[in-house]
């Protein structure tokens, strides 16, 4: 029977002028191969495209030429060298120390004729923290950090939004203080610039991640203050019932999408498909890990929760279910603090979002290039 049908198929390859092919010559179609293969930083754009087009609207053609575009750094002075010196030679560049700069010169607005006064928490600065940046349109750059006359590094290269988490923070003289997701280890590095650290443990789970963060200390801390810092590995997630209640200042960096970097480097982009679950579960482990830096504070202490993203899943989303399972679960209660005085400061050096429900959002801006960076300040009242 089979000889029949197979001369029978021969005969109809015949007429309508099919070719067979040898069975060693067959295969099949791997549809898993033949699928196109972006690179993930062409699929981050497209999920920026179809997400943030959505959350900005009208704003985010111009974020999205900026985020494509060369990032401004700032020069944050390593208060550990000769700092004085250091400063007048930024200077010399035409840079400026934006810090003091918002400090020393900005003015509070009249309403009605009055000064307004905001909350203690919200105009607080953390001190003693010097940044240098170009003005607005100038796209000079800093040259890269080199060894001081007191054995450590002059300054540290950073995006200066970057610095906005650590300034927010407010820290004072004697705070007890956790860096819960520390490295690379700039904010840490800005921590102890305040020299308001009576204690501060740096932590991070990814072990590697800790040896950046041990690098950047050994280059820019003496020994002596750099013994007194406590670098751990742990799961931040668990902080809450290693050390509860114990801290004044805790500053929760998460992991996210890194929006910028996503859409530069290929190198561990959290958008290759392989990290697409890791990616899903993000805004479920910011969370835990803001519980996590809030149920480690002292009532009356302040918690910072930042990130270098432009969702709003991974920001205010995060803020706001953060707060209901603490209420919910712990009956603890946290108060998110007005910044508005505080983005007034920093104005004149950075772009702010104009509609953050919750905390404050800088974003990319071709006149001022910094960010993203997102943070929220709260305090823990119960």
């Amino acid at each position: 029977m089979a000889a029949p049908v197979l001369r029978c198929v021969r005969g109809l390859a015949g007429r309508v002028g099919f070719v067979t092919v040898p069975r060693r010559y067959r295969h099949k179609k791997k549809w898993a191969s033949t699928e196109p293969r972006f690179p993930a930083s062409q699929l981050a754009l497209q999920n920026f495209d179809m997400t943030y087009s959505v959350q900005f609207g009208d704003l985010w053609p111009s974020i999205r030429v900026s985020l494509l575009s060369e990032q401004k750094y700032g020069a944050l002075v390593n208060n550990f060298a000769a700092w004085d010196h250091v400063s007048a030679n930024l200077e010399q560049l035409s840079a400026r120390d934006f810090v003091n700069d918002a400090v020393t010169h900005w003015e509070l607005e009249p309403e009605s004729g009055q000064a307004t006064t905001p909350s203690p928490a919200s105009w607080a600065c953390s001190p003693n923290l010097r940044c240098f940046t170009f003005a607005r349109g100038d796209v000079s750059r800093f040259s890269p950090a080199r060894l001081g006359s007191q054995g450590v590094m002059d300054y540290y290269l950073m995006d200066a939004a970057s610095l906005l988490p650590v300034l927010a923070l407010g820290l004072q003289p004697g705070d007890t203080v956790l860096d819960l997701c520390a490295a690379p280890g700039g904010k840490t590095l800005a921590l102890l610039q305040t020299g308001c650290c009576r204690n501060l443990a740096a932590n991070d789970l990814s072990t590697s991640r800790t040896g950046r963060l041990q690098k950047v200390l050994h280059s820019y801390v003496p020994q002596g203050i750099r013994d007194r810092v406590r670098v751990t590995s742990w799961d931040g997630r668990k902080w809450g019932e290693l050390e509860g209640d114990t801290y004044d200042r805790v500053l929760v960096d998460v992991p996210c999408t890194t929006d910028r970097h996503s859409l530069h480097e290929e190198e561990n982009n959290i958008f290759q498909r392989s990290r697409k679950k890791e990616r899903q579960m993000l805004p479920m482990l910011q969370m835990q890990l803001l519980a996590a830096g809030l149920l480690a504070t002292k009532p009356g202490g302040h918690v910072v929760y930042s990130t270098c993203s432009l969702s709003h899943l991974q920001n205010e989303y995060v803020v706001q279910g953060t707060m209901e399972l603490l209420a919910n679960q712990y009956s603890i209660e946290v108060q998110v603090e007005d910044l508005t005085h505080f983005r007034k400061r920093f104005m004149d050096t950075f772009c702010f979002f104009p509609s953050c429900r919750v905390g404050e959002l800088v974003i990319p801006n071709l006149m001022a290039n910094f960010g993203p960076m997102y943070f929220c300040k709260m305090r823990r009242l119960t």
